[in-house]
């Protein structure tokens, strides 16, 4: 086989090898980006509930404070957080 034949040949498929690793390599970057994204709406949904809950405990303890630790209180805070467990759920299905 021709020499010249033999190198048109290595750089025909080494062109094909590294274009195909390029569309590889974009695939998976977008794939790590959709992955990144949907971390941090997680990771805001965590916050948020976070905060909500950061929200709870001080009113039950500005409530226990004011009148004492009471059974009530807790039940309603319990209720509070579970209506709004309901709540969150009912709206994402």
């Amino acid at each position: 086989m021709d020499p010249f034949l033999q190198m048109h040949i290595f750089f025909l498929v080494t062109t094909i090898v590294v274009v195909a690793l390029g569309v590889l390599s974009c695939v998976a970057l977008v794939y790590l980006i959709l992955l990144f994204r949907t971390v941090e709406r997680i990771a805001n949904h965590v916050n948020e509930e976070a905060e909500e809950i950061r929200a709870d405990l001080d009113d039950v303890r500005r409530k226990a404070k004011r009148e004492g630790l009471r059974l009530g209180h807790l039940i309603t805070f319990f209720g509070k957080t579970a209506k709004r467990a309901k709540k969150k759920r009912t709206i994402a299905d």
